[in-house]
């Protein structure tokens, strides 16, 4: 359940964890509003709150959408596979908004989806923090919003928590457009979740750190999520260690080239997983 209201927390409790983000991946700015700051609009801006209404909102976000696939791949997609593509670029950086702060400084945000705006384009999002969880003997359990929880297991509860509070409405809202039933809602979900923090994490140069705490904090019981962080280790050529992943979820890439599937896609086998990640390494 989400905390009780409060207001707006003290200027610092995620502003570090957000900076690092953004210094080792350009791609993402976060700006934590202030206590009388509006949210953003226009000029490309869209609240989350829109997103899960279903509405005109969701229909101009998915048209950017409709109209990069004909830009990239010269050809029309199916409708759920552009909702599918609309998603996942809204669900990556909205979990990194939760797991980064709990990673980097163990602090847990929660944000309703009319807390958070996200611009794109410019790859940008908007938040208003007003709650978030930590442990005991952190400096901002002194801090208003803070909610101290006793370990580290409560804390990876409030992880697991707060990205369903807030994608939850998210993933009702593009559902309908997607073709897709609840469990494979929310086995995206647990695919954003891994391989978002996956990502960031090796840029950050903790890739193996990440992986332990992903597998702990999704072991494959915590519903609603569907399925766990599912890492494992191929051997590369030269005996180098490679690790992947099995997605939980289909993005439905191979829908416009079925001969070029994701590397954690289930359709891709162990060979050709090894010789693109040899390759990339």
């Amino acid at each position: 359940m989400p905390f009780p209201a409060s207001a707006p927390v003290a200027t610092g409790a995620l502003t570090s964890a957000y900076a690092r983000l953004t210094e080792v991946f350009p791609g993402l700015r976060v700006t934590e509003l202030g206590d009388t700051e509006p949210a953003p609009e226009g000029g490309g801006w869209v609240a989350a709150s829109r997103l899960a209404e279903g509405g005109a909102a969701l229909d101009a976000f998915l048209a950017w959408d409709n109209a990069q696939v004909l830009k990239d791949y010269g050809q029309q997609a199916r409708p759920d596979v552009v909702a599918s593509f609309g998603l996942h670029r809204y669900a990556w950086p909205a979990c990194l908004l939760v797991t980064v702060p709990w990673f980097l400084d163990r602090r847990v945000p929660r944000f309703p989806t009319a807390h958070v705006a996200f611009q794109r384009t410019l790859g940008r999002m908007a938040v208003r923090v007003t709650d978030f969880a930590c442990l005991p003997g952190d400096p901002a359990a002194a801090l208003p919003g803070a909610h101290v929880v006793p370990d580290e297991e409560a804390l990876r509860a409030e992880v697991r928590a707060a990205v369903a509070d807030h994608l939850g409405p998210v993933l009702a809202g593009f559902g309908p457009r997607m073709r897709r039933g609840p469990r494979a809602l929310w086995g995206m979900a647990t695919d954003e979740i891994v391989e978002g923090l996956w990502y960031v994490a090796h840029l950050l140069g903790e890739e193996r750190r990440a992986m332990a705490e992903l597998e702990l904090l999704l072991p494959g019981t915590t519903a609603p999520y569907v399925g766990k962080a599912a890492f494992r280790e191929l051997t590369g050529p030269e005996g180098q260690s490679l690790p992947t992943r099995d997605r939980a979820s289909c993005c439905l890439f191979y829908t416009l080239r079925p001969e070029d599937t994701c590397v954690t896609c289930p359709r891709t086998c162990d060979a050709d997983r090894v010789a693109r990640l040899s390759a990339t390494v």
